[in-house]
């Protein structure tokens, strides 16, 4: 029987970490979910797309008011409104990520999708870097940011990401024990993180084969 990996990515900003998901994906001819993955998690949860996306991997609060208007208009929405607002931001992705998980093989991008998944036999979890000059330059070429601005940015978005992992895991953002793979795309490119981690996959499917493990 064929493995179905459930891969999870998280991501130093402007490693590359979304477009290696991406193209991991595309090569593994299985769902991808990064921003796609607010959609989801708003048809599930009433939230409002807009409010997902605005706290998106952040830890910052709203007013009341605000709260609310993110949360009309949905029947099913009730089920939050008894928590501050970052806590229902991740457990709408987290009921999200789970039941995307248990539909079948997928790559989910960053939203600690490595601790919500923690548990899940197929799981592999894969930590994408890359030295801060090479991730200066895609940010530049990507964005136009002028080259200190880059740099501005990368550290106020990775201690933001840092800040959101840490509160809601039980573990360390890009702490090499919470993940199975660790892949520095400024040593192997993007096509060849790519193809380190379908090796990976490959490799974690032979080992619970031999294991007796189905899937």
């Amino acid at each position: 029987m064929e493995f179905k990996p459930i891969i999870t990515v998280g991501r130093q900003y402007g490693s590359g970490g979304r477009y290696v998901g991406k193209m991991l994906a595309e090569r593994l001819d299985i769902p991808f979910y990064d921003k796609e993955l607010l959609a989801e998690a708003a048809k599930d949860s009433g939230i409002c797309q807009e409010v997902l996306e605005t706290y998106d991997e952040k830890q910052e609060r709203k007013s009341f008011f605000s709260i609310i208007g993110g949360l009309q208009g949905r029947a099913d929405a009730g089920m939050y409104l008894d928590m501050p607002l970052n806590h229902r931001i991740f457990l709408a992705q987290f009921d999200t990520i789970r039941r995307i998980a248990n539909e079948g093989p997928c790559v989910i991008v960053g939203r600690c999708a490595d601790y919500v998944l923690r548990d899940h036999r197929n799981l592999i979890n894969v930590f994408v870097k890359a030295p801060v000059a090479d991730r200066v330059k895609r940010i530049v070429e990507i964005y136009g940011d002028e080259p200190m601005r880059a740099e501005e940015n990368i550290r106020k978005a990775d201690k933001q990401r840092a800040a959101y992992y840490n509160y809601f895991a039980t573990g360390t953002w890009g702490d090499v024990n919470n993940y199975h793979l660790c892949v520095d795309t400024g040593a192997l490119g993007y096509e060849g993180a790519v193809e380190l981690i379908m090796k990976a996959v490959e490799l974690r499917g032979k080992k619970l084969a031999e294991e007796g493990c189905s899937w």
